[in-house]
């Protein structure tokens, strides 16, 4: 059974002007020990999501959620305020974007880390409490971790306080852990050792973990099974080689082409997606992604496609409407590098699977 289950997860926010879609019905599973990452860019519902695994949402007043949420076979949107704190930081823990915002100034990180074993364990003593803090700054690279429990926020770097994040996030040995850009402004080599970091724990502590990432190189790294969300829903789910080797979704080949590549030539400018996120008030009429997709038919602008099986494949998923064909055809020409238009040029366009 798997230890997380979404299914058909709607959260929306009733606004002044209007009603927005943040989350339109998205589904997706996490099996104990296992990664999956949700990418996607900004506002295209990566984080709302997963605020609702933690039961955030439920305090805005102007949120209706709907759908359902199993957490070791447990309905946690029929959850009680009472219950989801006792999992919050317990069973279900969250690494946040910004850890300088996430960590009090005002206290220390040894204080912070002992209030989030004792709210959880009233039983642990603080000296208990605070040995286990220790141990945790250790796991997870904090030199010199007896002394630098007594520090403040402000005197470790970025990364550091990343780091103390993360202990702040296992130090209860979560089944579940949830990490929303847990390399934002981070540079490269420490956003490289939090990566190695989050996979070592993952593997030694059997933890589950949510990756949320607009970069599908953070992905790479760290999860097995991957979910693409555009606009509100999860537009394409594979696992990590699959999404890599044949991805189906333009919207997918537009991320993988924007990557930085070491096998290319030297100087050549990043390939951007055209166009911006559409509104999550006014979603496009079809597919939400056809003002933007460079092989958009008229029929797009009119079928919203259904999140289907890929042709002869029961663990990969897609939600277009170009022929597997040529979706197969377009991929291969665009992977060995041909711009969109010379790649649809190059294949029958066909008709599209209405």
């Amino acid at each position: 059974m798997a230890l997380l289950e979404v299914r058909d997860l709607k959260v929306h926010f009733k606004t002044d002007d209007g009603i927005v879609k943040a989350v339109d019905g998205v589904s997706y599973t996490v099996d104990r020990g296992r990664a999956l990452g949700i990418v996607g860019e900004s506002g295209s519902g990566k984080s709302v999501s997963s605020l609702t695994v933690m039961g955030l949402t439920r305090f805005a007043g102007n949120a209706d959620i709907s759908g359902s949420i199993l957490f070791d076979g447990r309905d946690l949107l029929a959850a009680s305020d009472e219950d989801m704190r006792e999992l919050r930081g317990n069973d279900i823990a969250m690494i946040f974007q910004d850890p300088l915002s996430s960590l009090h100034p005002f206290y220390r990180i040894g204080d912070q880390l002992v209030e989030a074993i004792r709210a959880h364990k009233e039983d642990v003593s603080k000296a208990a409490a605070r040995d286990r803090a220790i141990e945790m700054l250790g796991l997870v690279g904090i030199p010199e971790p007896r002394r630098r429990v007594d520090a403040y926020p402000h005197e470790f770097s970025g990364g550091m306080r990343q780091r103390v994040m993360i202990a702040m996030a296992l130090i209860n040995d979560p089944k579940l852990l949830i990490a929303d850009e847990p390399t934002t402004a981070l540079d490269v080599t420490v956003q490289a050792q939090i990566l190695d970091l989050i996979e070592r724990l993952q593997h030694e502590l059997d933890t589950a973990i949510v990756m949320i990432t607009h970069d599908l190189g953070v992905v790479a790294e760290v999860t097995d099974d991957i979910a693409v969300m555009y606009a509100g829903r999860v537009v394409e789910y594979a696992d990590k080689e699959t999404i890599f080797v044949g991805p189906e979704h333009p919207y997918t080949w537009g991320l993988l082409r924007s990557i930085p590549r070491l096998d290319s030539p030297r100087g050549e400018e990043l390939v951007p997606i055209d166009g911006r996120p559409p509104s999550l008030i006014t979603r496009p009429s079809g597919c939400a992604f056809h003002p933007r997709c460079p092989f958009v038919r008229e029929a797009h602008t009119r079928i919203d496609p259904k999140l289907e099986p890929v042709a002869g494949r029961t663990d990969h998923d897609v939600a277009c409407l170009l022929a597997p064909q040529t979706r197969n055809d377009l991929w291969q020409h665009l992977a060995a590098g041909e711009a969109p238009e010379r790649a649809r040029a190059a294949v029958p366009m066909g008709e599209s699977a209405e």
